[in-house]
C-alpha cells in the first residue's frame, strides 16, 4: 500500500496529482490545525469536520483503487475521464447556453417550473431590512435542505397554485417552500414566514406528511426520519442561542457570522465558505444519529461504548478499513453531504444581503446518487461485480462509503477537464458551478436514459443522508 500521506501532513508534500491540483485551485481548508490532539475525541471530531480530511482521504481511496487494491471498484482510464467531461460539458451547454452558470444550491429547486418563488417569499415578507430578509432566506434554506434526502421513485408533489407536478429534488424543494410559507415551521402565528425552535420541536410527522401530500399511494421515503431530524434541529437551536438567537432560528447564524464585523457589516463584510460549514457542523452535531460518534470506536479500531456525548457525533462520516489517519480519526471517511449542500445553499442569502463569501472552492463535491451515479454510468467508477448493482446497500456499508469517496476525488479531477471542454477560465467554472451545470444534471440524464430515472445503486435510506 502507498506510503503517500495525501496531504494530511503539511511537512510531507503529497505526490498525489488530485490533491496537488485541489490545493493549487484553492481547495484548502482554512480552519484546519495540524496540532489537533486526535487521540482525544474533541480533536478527532474537529479534524473529521474539515474538508481537508474529506479531500485527502477521498484521494487516498482513489489512489488505492487505481492501484488495483480495492475489493469493490476499478477506475476507468483517461479516455473515460475525457468522455465523462464531454458529457458534463454537453449537458451544461444545454442548460446554460448563454446565462452565467449559478451556484449549485437549493435555490435552483425553488425555481422549478420557471416560477420565481424567491420573489414570492420576498413579497410575503414585505418591507424589511436586508438582515431580516437574510434570516428568513436562511430559515427556509436550512429546513428545506434537511428535508432534501432522496424522495424515492414513487412520490410526487402537485403545486396547488399552478397544478404542476414535481418529483424528487424539485418536488421536495417546492413542497418545503409551501410548507414554510404556510407557517408549518413557525410557532408564532403573527410571524409565519420563519422557522424557529419551538415550531420545529412541536412538528408532528403526520403534519409534515400532509404538507408533502404523502399517502399510501404517494409514499415518501424516510418521512419519519425527516420529521425527527427537524425536531432535533429545534432542540439543538433552543440550546445554542449564541448561534441561533434567543428565538432559536436558523437565520441566527447570519448574525453569528456577520456581527463580529460591526453594526454596518453587510455592505462590507467578508466571510469564508468554510466558516459557514464549520459553524453548521459544530452547532448541529446533536441532530445527527450518534451511533457513529468518534469515540464509539477505540483507537485500535475495536468497538467502544463511547461517552454518548453529542458533541462527538460525526453525522455523515463512516468507517472504511483502508482509510489511514492519526489517533481516533483512523478508519473514518467523512463526507458531511447535507451540511455542505446546506453551505452551498446559504452562499446566495449571504451575498444577497451584501456579504461577500470567499474560498467557495474549499467545499467539496457532493457525494450522492446523481453525481456518483454519473461516474458509474459513464464507466469512470466500475464495480468489480455486476451483482453489486443488484443488491441493496446501507449507507454505512464499505462499498457505498468507497463509492462516495471516489466520487469526491474524481469530480475534483474533472473540474479542469470540463473547463477545457467548455473553454472556461478558473473563475468562470469553479466546482460549485460545475456541479450545477453540470454533473448533477448529467447524472439525472444518464439515469433517465438507462433506467427511467432510477440511480444505478440501491441504497436503503432513512431520509437523513440520501
Amino acid at each position: 500500500m502507498s506510503k503517500d500521506n495525501y496531504g494530511v501532513d503539511p511537512d510531507r508534500p503529497t505526490r498525489n496529482a488530485a490533491v496537488r491540483s485541489a490545493d493549487a485551485e484553492g481547495h484548502v481548508d482554512p480552519t484546519v490545525e495540524f496540532d489537533l490532539d486526535t487521540d482525544q475525541p474533541a480533536g478527532a471530531a474537529a479534524y473529521l469536520r474539515t474538508t481537508t480530511a474529506i479531500r485527502s482521504r477521498a484521494a487516498m481511496l482513489l489512489a488505492r483503487a487505481r492501484a488495483g487494491e480495492s475489493q469493490w471498484f476499478t477506475i476507468g482510464n483517461a479516455d473515460a475521464l475525457e468522455d465523462t467531461a464531454r458529457t458534463i460539458g454537453e449537458v451544461t451547454r444545454d442548460r446554460y447556453p448563454w446565462n452565467p452558470i449559478p451556484y449549485h444550491s437549493r435555490w435552483r429547486h425553488f425555481e422549478a417550473g420557471g416560477v420565481n418563488r424567491v420573489k414570492m417569499l420576498d413579497d410575503l415578507l414585505g418591507p424589511i431590512d436586508a438582515t431580516q430578509r437574510a434570516r428568513a432566506h436562511i430559515d427556509l434554506a436550512l429546513v428545506s435542505v434537511l428535508l432534501d434526502a432522496g424522495a424515492g421513485p414513487d412520490w410526487h408533489y402537485v403545486e396547488p397554485a399552478t397544478g404542476q407536478r414535481y418529483t424528487r429534488s424539485e418536488g421536495l424543494g417546492v413542497a418545503s417552500f409551501h410548507a414554510f410559507t404556510s407557517g408549518l415551521f413557525s410557532s408564532d402565528p403573527k410571524h409565519p414566514y420563519q422557522a424557529d425552535a419551538a415550531g420545529l420541536r412541536a412538528l408532528v410527522t403526520d403534519r409534515l406528511g400532509d404538507a408533502f401530500q404523502v399517502s399510501t399511494f404517494n409514499p415518501l421515503v424516510g418521512l419519519a426520519g425527516r420529521a425527527m431530524l427537524l425536531r432535533r434541529l429545534g432542540e439543538a437551536m433552543s440550546e445554542q442561542p449564541e448561534y441561533f438567537g434567543d428565538d432559536g432560528r436558523p437565520g441566527g447564524i447570519f448574525d453569528a457570522l456577520v456581527a463580529p464585523h460591526g453594526p454596518a457589516a453587510p455592505p462590507t463584510a467578508e466571510i469564508r465558505a468554510h466558516d459557514i460549514l464549520s459553524l453548521l457542523l459544530d452547532s448541529l452535531s446533536a441532530i445527527w444519529p450518534a451511533s457513529n460518534a468518534v469515540d464509539s470506536i477505540a483507537a485500535d479500531g475495536s468497538d467502544s461504548a463511547g461517552t454518548g456525548d453529542p458533541a462527538f457525533a460525526l453525522g455523515d462520516c463512516w468507517r472504511h478499513s483502508a482509510v489511514q489517519g492519526p489517533g481516533l480519526t483512523h478508519g473514518w471517511m467523512p463526507f458531511h453531504k447535507l451540511s455542505q449542500w446546506l453551505t452551498y445553499s446559504l452562499l446566495e442569502p449571504f451575498e444577497w444581503a451584501g456579504v461577500k463569501v470567499r474560498q467557495v472552492d474549499a467545499l467539496t463535491a457532493l457525494p450522492e446518487y446523481r453525481n456518483g451515479g454519473l461516474l458509474i454510468d459513464s464507466g469512470l467508477i466500475v464495480p468489480r461485480s455486476p451483482a453489486f448493482l443488484e443488491r441493496e446497500w446501507k449507507v454505512g456499508d464499505e462499498f457505498i462509503v468507497e463509492w462516495r469517496a471516489l466520487t469526491i476525488a474524481l469530480l475534483d479531477e474533472l473540474v479542469p477537464v470540463v473547463r477545457k471542454v467548455l473553454g472556461k477560465k478558473d473563475d468562470e467554472l469553479p466546482l460549485a458551478r460545475m456541479l450545477e451545470g453540470g454533473t448533477w444534471a448529467a447524472g439525472r440524464v444518464m439515469a433517465q436514459r438507462l433506467r427511467e430515472g432510477a440511480p444505478p445503486l440501491r441504497i436503503v435510506s432513512d431520509g437523513t443522508v440520501f
